[in-house]
């Protein structure tokens, strides 16, 4: 069961380091989805035009999200789609607490929603005795470990088929045993097809939400979305409001780059688009459909310029699967909803900068995240960034941020401020330089270890001026 937060990363990362298991597990999946994105972009200049043109389309759209989102509201209105503003967790959890009291429901089955995690509806439902059902196969199984997503694309890629196999065994009945993938992913359809028929409200989130038709769009692979938003008699969907976009021709080229970078996919197997509830002449649909609008933080991200970008995500993953920190401790170390490269920019402005501080400091910054990011969200340089902004107070044309400033240690100010002032006199500089060497004898060397550890490369016995020589009479 995990329950790590992001306050104590630092050891949750070191027992992560720790667990062979895990690595290996991780190891083996991050190199399969690197080779599956690197095979679905052949072509330099095709990458290149997918992501200038993805990245163009968010830009354009975040640029004029206020109006977006009106636009939006006007149109799901009008097409018979009830519409909800929350400003944070607890204002969406009412939302759904209300809507189930109303419909006397029991029971709610869930497709993939990331954004549901964030406002951890599954546990405030269940405390207003409403049991809220993952339907995702990866969600499904962590939700039977009472464990949490690793991962924003394959919730369960920190398990291997044994694990899997164990947590059927512990939760299921008349289960036997197996590592056969093909039976495992029966036995979890066979689980949760009654479900569907008994749930009197299905959950989903939003992958693009069209301004211009009043449109929700779901991607996905395994149909559990479509059973949820078309079974029940009442559908809720709920995202974040950056997932606005203008048209529904920005639809297509993000939907390329979304699936080329998560999964390797040209596309996915199941794409659903939503625009009303059931009408007269249609034989399935829901009855009602409500769609949340969170904020949670976003608006603070928005009103900066320059962290803005952060909103571009199109929750893909790519920068994860990528990432030298994420793909050896895995996403549980981090301690929140959001893990890895996308995560280090992106909490700071759900939870606040003071509860997620260790988390900006735990990259090299070697840019990975960045060159394979489907809308080059620049996040090495939003990361320094939001480094910044825990140190210092905010510069005049800097928006204030949530625990802006709790990283601030008296301690290291001095000693930059003592480093600036002896870098600007060359005197007192060269001075304490000569001292230093003095003293480097009575400093320990930690490095000992490292470099006993290294293998001292094998010296050619012939030297490269013989070896030119000897080719050139060769050639002769």
């Amino acid at each position: 069961m995990n329950r790590n937060t992001p306050e104590h990363f630092h050891p949750q990362a070191k027992d992560a380091l720790g667990d062979k298991k895990l690595r290996q597990n991780f190891r083996g999946a991050m190199d399969y989805l690197r080779g599956k994105r690197r095979d679905a972009f052949p072509e330099a200049a095709e990458e290149k035009a997918v992501r200038d043109l993805a990245e163009a389309i968010r830009q354009r759209c975040l640029s004029k999200l206020p109006e977006l989102l009106e636009k939006l509201e006007k149109q799901l209105t009008r097409n018979g789609i009830h519409v909800h503003w929350a400003l944070n967790a607890d204002e969406a959890n009412a939302i759904f607490s209300d809507i189930a009291k109303k419909h006397q429901a029991t029971l709610m089955v869930k497709g993939k929603s990331m954004v549901s995690e964030e406002i951890g509806l599954n546990h405030h439902m269940e405390k207003q005795g409403v049991r809220c059902l993952e339907s995702d196969m990866g969600e499904y199984i962590v939700q039977l470990d009472g464990d949490t997503p690793s991962h924003i694309i394959m919730p369960a890629i920190h398990k291997n088929k044994q694990q899997v196999s164990d947590t059927f065994e512990h939760n299921l009945d008349d289960f036997k045993p197996t590592i056969d993938v093909d039976i495992l992913i029966r036995t979890g359809r066979n689980a949760l097809r009654q479900a569907y028929q008994e749930a009197e409200i299905g959950v989903s989130g939003v992958n693009f939400a069209v301004a211009e038709t009043g449109t929700l769009c779901l991607v996905e692979n395994e149909g559990n979305g479509r059973m949820c938003t078309t079974i029940p008699k009442v559908h809720i969907a709920i995202t974040g409001i950056e997932k606005v976009v203008e048209y529904l021709s920005d639809v297509p080229p993000l939907y390329s780059a979304l699936t080329r970078s998560a999964t390797g996919q040209n596309i996915t197997t199941y794409f659903n688009m939503i625009s009303s509830p059931r009408k007269e002449d249609e034989l399935d649909g829901p009855e009602e459909v409500h769609l949340i609008l969170l904020d949670n933080g976003r608006t603070q991200a928005y009103h900066d310029e320059e962290l803005r970008k952060t909103l571009q995500c199109i929750r893909c993953g790519a920068c994860m699967n990528h990432c030298p920190v994420y793909t050896r401790i895995g996403g549980h170390a981090y301690g929140t909803v959001y893990p890895g490269p996308i995560g280090k920019i992106i909490s700071p402005h759900l939870m606040g900068i003071d509860s997620t501080k260790e988390l900006i400091t735990a990259s090299s910054l070697c840019g990975a995240c960045e060159e394979v990011c489907p809308v080059r969200i620049p996040i090495p340089s939003l990361l320094q960034r939001l480094r910044q902004e825990s140190k210092n107070k905010s510069e005049p044309n800097h928006e204030v941020l949530d625990g802006q400033n709790t990283a601030s240690n008296a301690l290291e100010k001095a000693a930059m401020k003592g480093f600036a002032y002896a870098a600007t006199h060359p005197s007192l500089y060269h001075t304490g330089l000569n001292a230093a060497r003095k003293m480097n004898g009575l400093i320990p060397n930690h490095l000992g270890n490292w470099t006993q550890c290294r293998v001292k490369p094998k010296l050619a016995k012939t030297s490269l001026k013989a070896k030119i020589a000897q080719r050139n009479g060769d050639k002769k």
